[in-house]
């Protein structure tokens, strides 16, 4: 008996995000089939207001009950700053809808007390804090959560001057090594600056979410498979 091809459907806010998750997909996940569903003005209303609204919250819900209804068996969403819409939407479908964030929470609270959270945006910093602290209430653990906001980066991003953005980065990853035992990343788009930064042996490890969630994926449809080959008639 042939099995289903399983279909992963990603929710994004920004297009830009669609390539690198493609990529990830391809690399980590052979034989799932992956669309994309994306919505830009979701994260513009969120950085506009400073806040996710019930409004806002309400389109998320709607996008993931989109994505069920194209088919997806599992959805993943890659923006942190609408993690909490998320988690409803979870509540609201008949099929397992992920934050992408959520596998790098838990990765930080295990590997350390003192967790280094950095964004370049408010909106993103504060949620993702949020996640990890949850987490590490789940798990029993105590942490020490230092969130650290790059002033000025994101505008800079938005002006063109990608340059000064990734400096800014830099500093400030490099000043909040010195600080925790581990840190995480509240924003992928932050990833290609850990991977310019020299090498230190003594740097605490820097997480990025996008890897950590797609890995966590596959693992789990590959258990998944296993249960329904162990569970399987042996004539089919």
């Amino acid at each position: 008996m042939t099995t289903p091809l399983r279909r992963l459907g990603l929710v994004h806010t920004s297009a830009t995000l669609v390539p690198a998750f493609e990529q990830l997909c391809r690399e980590r996940l052979p034989g799932v089939a992956v669309f994309n569903l994306v919505d830009d003005s979701l994260i513009k209303d969120v950085i506009a207001h400073g806040r996710l609204r019930p409004a806002t919250a309400r389109r998320v819900v709607q996008h993931v009950a989109a994505a069920e209804a194209a088919g997806a068996d599992t959805i993943l969403v890659t923006c942190s700053s609408i993690g909490r819409a998320v988690e409803t939407a979870a509540t609201l479908v008949d099929v397992p809808v992920i934050r992408v964030d959520r596998a790098m929470a838990e990765r930080a609270v295990a590997t350390g007390r003192r967790v280094g959270v950095i964004a370049t945006l408010p909106t993103t910093l504060d949620p993702t804090a949020d996640l990890i602290g949850r987490c590490a209430a789940a798990a029993g653990r105590e942490v020490a959560i230092t969130a650290r906001l790059c002033d000025g980066a994101f505008d800079a991003l938005m002006a063109g001057d990608a340059a000064t953005h990734d400096a800014r980065v830099a500093a400030a990853l490099e000043e909040l090594a010195t600080e925790v035992d581990v840190i995480a990343l509240a924003q992928a788009s932050m990833a290609r600056v850990v991977e310019a930064l020299p090498p230190n042996p003594h740097r605490p490890p820097i997480l990025a979410s996008p890897p950590l969630a797609i890995d966590r994926l596959a693992a789990e449809f590959a258990a998944a498979a296993s249960t329904t080959k162990e569970g399987s008639c042996p004539t089919c």
